[in-house]
Protein backbone atom coordinates (compact mmCIF):
# COMPACT_ATOMS: atom_id res chain seq x y z
CA UNK A 1 0.00 0.00 0.00
CA UNK A 2 1.14 3.51 -0.85
CA UNK A 3 0.58 6.04 1.31
CA UNK A 4 2.04 8.71 -0.87
CA UNK A 5 2.21 9.50 -4.96
CA UNK A 6 5.48 8.01 -6.51
CA UNK A 7 8.62 10.06 -7.67
CA UNK A 8 10.91 12.74 -6.25
CA UNK A 9 9.83 15.24 -3.97
CA UNK A 10 10.48 17.73 -6.77
CA UNK A 11 8.19 16.05 -8.55
CA UNK A 12 5.32 16.91 -6.44
CA UNK A 13 6.36 20.20 -5.76
CA UNK A 14 6.35 20.74 -9.31
CA UNK A 15 3.13 19.58 -9.54
CA UNK A 16 1.60 21.40 -6.77
CA UNK A 17 2.86 24.59 -8.46
CA UNK A 18 1.04 23.38 -11.61
CA UNK A 19 -2.13 22.88 -9.29
CA UNK A 20 -1.56 26.44 -8.17
CA UNK A 21 -1.02 28.32 -11.75
CA UNK A 22 -4.16 26.62 -13.21
CA UNK A 23 -6.23 27.68 -10.25
CA UNK A 24 -4.37 31.07 -10.13
CA UNK A 25 -5.45 31.07 -14.13
CA UNK A 26 -9.44 29.97 -13.10
CA UNK A 27 -9.40 32.54 -10.51
CA UNK A 28 -7.95 35.44 -12.88
CA UNK A 29 -10.83 34.29 -15.25
CA UNK A 30 -13.75 34.28 -13.45
CA UNK A 31 -13.30 37.02 -10.42
CA UNK A 32 -15.84 39.82 -11.15
CA UNK A 33 -13.86 42.07 -12.04
CA UNK A 34 -15.13 46.22 -12.51
CA UNK A 35 -13.88 49.54 -12.92
CA UNK A 36 -12.73 52.36 -10.30
CA UNK A 37 -15.64 53.89 -10.64
CA UNK A 38 -17.96 50.79 -10.32
CA UNK A 39 -16.31 50.01 -7.02
CA UNK A 40 -16.73 53.36 -5.81
CA UNK A 41 -20.29 52.97 -6.50
CA UNK A 42 -20.55 49.24 -4.06
CA UNK A 43 -18.51 51.59 -1.70
CA UNK A 44 -21.29 54.23 -1.89
CA UNK A 45 -24.26 51.64 -1.85
CA UNK A 46 -22.74 49.37 1.28
CA UNK A 47 -21.73 52.63 3.58
CA UNK A 48 -25.62 54.43 2.52
CA UNK A 49 -27.73 50.91 3.12
CA UNK A 50 -25.69 50.21 6.04
CA UNK A 51 -25.76 53.56 7.68
CA UNK A 52 -29.78 53.81 6.98
CA UNK A 53 -30.25 50.59 8.16
CA UNK A 54 -28.75 51.39 11.34
CA UNK A 55 -29.99 54.94 12.24
CA UNK A 56 -33.35 54.09 11.59
CA UNK A 57 -32.94 50.64 14.24
CA UNK A 58 -31.49 53.41 15.75
CA UNK A 59 -34.29 55.82 15.93
CA UNK A 60 -36.89 52.97 16.37
CA UNK A 61 -35.37 51.87 19.84
CA UNK A 62 -34.80 55.28 20.71
CA UNK A 63 -38.30 56.05 20.27
CA UNK A 64 -39.42 52.97 22.53
CA UNK A 65 -39.18 54.66 25.48
CA UNK A 66 -40.68 57.18 27.26
CA UNK A 67 -41.57 60.34 25.65
CA UNK A 68 -39.22 63.53 26.66
CA UNK A 69 -36.16 60.82 27.02
CA UNK A 70 -36.83 59.12 23.76
CA UNK A 71 -35.75 62.81 22.00
CA UNK A 72 -33.62 63.08 23.93
CA UNK A 73 -31.60 59.88 23.23
CA UNK A 74 -33.02 60.69 19.34
CA UNK A 75 -30.92 64.05 18.86
CA UNK A 76 -27.76 62.27 21.43
CA UNK A 77 -27.24 59.78 18.54
CA UNK A 78 -27.67 62.29 15.62
CA UNK A 79 -25.18 64.25 17.32
CA UNK A 80 -22.56 62.01 18.11
CA UNK A 81 -23.17 60.22 14.48
CA UNK A 82 -22.41 64.00 13.02
CA UNK A 83 -19.59 64.61 15.05
CA UNK A 84 -17.91 60.94 14.39
CA UNK A 85 -19.19 61.44 10.46
CA UNK A 86 -17.17 64.68 9.89
CA UNK A 87 -14.32 63.96 12.19
CA UNK A 88 -13.45 60.81 11.82
CA UNK A 89 -15.80 58.62 8.93
CA UNK A 90 -15.03 61.10 6.16
CA UNK A 91 -12.10 61.35 6.40
CA UNK A 92 -12.06 57.09 6.01
CA UNK A 93 -14.41 57.61 2.99
CA UNK A 94 -11.75 59.87 1.27
CA UNK A 95 -9.21 57.12 1.93
CA UNK A 96 -10.98 54.51 0.51
CA UNK A 97 -11.95 56.70 -2.48
CA UNK A 98 -8.49 57.23 -3.16
CA UNK A 99 -7.71 53.77 -2.67
CA UNK A 100 -10.10 52.36 -4.82
CA UNK A 101 -8.54 55.20 -7.95
CA UNK A 102 -4.99 54.19 -7.24
CA UNK A 103 -5.84 50.27 -8.51
CA UNK A 104 -7.71 51.31 -11.23
CA UNK A 105 -9.62 49.29 -13.53
CA UNK A 106 -10.12 45.33 -13.43
CA UNK A 107 -9.86 44.43 -9.77
CA UNK A 108 -11.70 41.89 -8.00
CA UNK A 109 -15.48 43.92 -7.16
CA UNK A 110 -14.90 42.54 -3.26
CA UNK A 111 -11.85 44.80 -3.43
CA UNK A 112 -13.99 48.06 -3.10
CA UNK A 113 -13.09 47.43 0.84
CA UNK A 114 -9.34 46.87 2.04
CA UNK A 115 -9.05 43.29 3.86
CA UNK A 116 -8.50 45.55 7.35
CA UNK A 117 -11.79 47.38 6.51
CA UNK A 118 -13.45 43.74 5.85
CA UNK A 119 -12.21 42.92 9.19
CA UNK A 120 -13.54 45.97 10.47
CA UNK A 121 -16.75 45.41 9.01
CA UNK A 122 -17.02 41.78 10.31
CA UNK A 123 -15.95 42.97 14.27
CA UNK A 124 -18.72 45.31 13.93
CA UNK A 125 -21.31 43.13 12.42
CA UNK A 126 -19.93 40.60 15.47
CA UNK A 127 -20.14 43.43 18.23
CA UNK A 128 -24.08 44.09 17.06
CA UNK A 129 -24.75 40.58 18.16
CA UNK A 130 -23.42 40.66 21.01
CA UNK A 131 -24.48 43.63 22.20
CA UNK A 132 -27.82 43.06 20.91
CA UNK A 133 -27.94 39.69 23.25
CA UNK A 134 -26.23 41.54 26.11
CA UNK A 135 -29.75 42.82 27.90
CA UNK A 136 -28.14 46.15 27.25
CA UNK A 137 -32.17 48.41 26.99
CA UNK A 138 -32.87 48.46 23.14
CA UNK A 139 -32.96 52.53 23.73
CA UNK A 140 -29.51 52.87 24.92
CA UNK A 141 -28.23 50.84 22.00
CA UNK A 142 -30.47 53.12 20.40
CA UNK A 143 -28.36 55.82 20.80
CA UNK A 144 -25.29 53.95 19.63
CA UNK A 145 -26.68 52.28 16.61
CA UNK A 146 -28.12 55.68 15.50
CA UNK A 147 -24.60 57.60 15.84
CA UNK A 148 -22.78 54.86 13.80
CA UNK A 149 -25.36 54.66 10.95
CA UNK A 150 -25.75 58.68 11.48
CA UNK A 151 -21.48 58.35 10.53
CA UNK A 152 -21.99 55.86 8.13
CA UNK A 153 -24.32 58.10 5.99
CA UNK A 154 -21.66 60.61 6.84
CA UNK A 155 -19.51 59.04 4.58
CA UNK A 156 -21.48 57.68 1.90
CA UNK A 157 -21.84 61.60 1.07
CA UNK A 158 -18.20 61.74 0.38
CA UNK A 159 -18.23 58.55 -1.86
CA UNK A 160 -21.35 59.57 -3.71
CA UNK A 161 -20.02 62.63 -4.25
CA UNK A 162 -16.66 60.55 -5.70
CA UNK A 163 -18.50 58.77 -7.67
CA UNK A 164 -20.27 61.70 -9.29
CA UNK A 165 -17.54 63.38 -9.81
CA UNK A 166 -15.52 59.97 -11.64
CA UNK A 167 -14.76 59.86 -15.12
CA UNK A 168 -16.81 57.14 -16.58
CA UNK A 169 -13.31 56.39 -18.40
CA UNK A 170 -11.74 55.80 -15.13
Amino acid sequence: MVLWPRGSGSDRIAASRYEVTRFGDWAERFKPSARARTHLLAAALLWTVVGLGLAAAGLVWSFGSALPWSLLLAITGIAAGTVKGRLVIRKMADWNTARIIARGDGRCLGGFLAPKTWLLVAVMMGSGIILRGSGVPRPILGVLYTAVGTGLLFGGRQLWKAWRETPKTI
